[in-house]
């Protein structure tokens, strides 16, 4: 990966800028005028909860901190350095790519795509859509999303410039019709991947827990293995909401692993710490940017140092 500003780690850099400058910031003010005492790490432990890392992965973290001894007049760089390392080694087990590369003798490799609305789910699908067919795989993404139009049209965009074939049907038709259609057109078109869109209408949960049993349910009259990969899609301009989004879709599916998108938008990076330390769920790509090459695999040593502003 190149260091460039026009490389990926260059662009990272520059997404977490708003959060790095918070964290990193806070912390030169902390101990540009003061000693690492027990008050200054409680002021740190503070700043890292305002960051949205989380109360006890701020708590742990600060400890591990008051471990290590450091020198009272120890300089700031050092504290960071420390930091990266410590938020690193809670990264690196979640740390992992999405496995397209074994497809399924049955047919289609089955991703489901989930995630309240707004978090840039469908353009999240296009960008994977996008990855998959440069690695020469062929694609097909179906509009699970039938209550709003807006999300079949941007569907079907991205299978225009990608690409993938497209299933889809009009708004307000069942999804897991759509869902059920698409398996079967994926299977006789002998398709790599399947990546299948769904709604994210947390308003009624009820509502949507049926709504994506059935598409489930439905899905496995064709392949009871199905579906591969349950990935939610987390904007991460949330903060600590993103905590309560994973909880409700783990009580609605069986949530695979995560993508956080959106962290160009916000101060808020902290936030995916506090995620991998609590949920430990495999976090499969962060998301910097509208381009398709702007989400990409999450790497947690090029995390951390980036939030803590740290340059490789």
């Amino acid at each position: 990966m190149s260091g460039a500003p026009s490389g990926w780690l260059g662009r990272l850099r520059s997404g977490l800028g708003k959060s790095s400058n918070r964290l990193a910031g806070g912390i030169g003010s902390l101990l540009s005028e003061r000693k690492l005492d027990a008050a200054t790490l409680g002021d740190l432990e503070d700043l890292l909860i305002t960051a949205d890392l989380g109360v006890e992965t701020a708590a742990r973290l600060t400890e591990q901190i008051s471990q290590r001894r450091f020198a009272a007049d120890v300089p700031e760089a050092e504290v960071r350095a420390a930091l990266a390392k410590d938020i690193a080694e809670i990264l690196e087990p979640v740390a992992r790519p999405l496995d397209t590369t074994a497809r399924p003798e049955a047919g289609p490799q089955v991703i489901l795509v989930v995630g309240v609305n707004g978090t840039g789910k469908t353009t999240t699908i296009g960008k994977l859509a996008q990855q998959l067919r440069e690695q020469g795989k062929s694609v097909m993404l179906a509009a699970g999303d039938t209550f709003r139009a807006a999300a079949i049209d941007q569907l079907k965009l991205w299978g225009e410039r990608t690409g993938a074939s497209v299933v889809a049907q009009d708004p307000g038709t069942d999804p897991a019709a759509v869902a059920f259609d698409a398996l079967q057109r994926a299977r006789a078109e002998q398709t790599d991947v399947l990546l299948i869109d769904t709604a994210g209408r947390l308003h009624n949960k009820a509502d949507l827990m049926a709504e994506l049993e059935k598409v489930i349910r439905v899905l496995r009259k064709i392949d009871p293995d199905v579906p591969h990969e349950v990935l939610l899609v987390l904007d991460a301009t949330t903060g600590q909401n993103a905590h309560a989004q994973v909880e409700t879709f783990k009580e609605l599916v069986a949530v695979s692993g995560l993508i956080v998108t959106k962290l160009d938008g916000s101060a808020r990076g902290g936030v995916i710490v506090g995620l991998a330390d609590r949920f430990g769920l495999p976090i499969y790509a962060i998301g910097v940017g509208e381009g398709a090459d702007d989400l990409r695999p999450f790497a947690a040593q090029d995390f951390a140092d980036s939030l803590l502003g740290l340059s490789a």
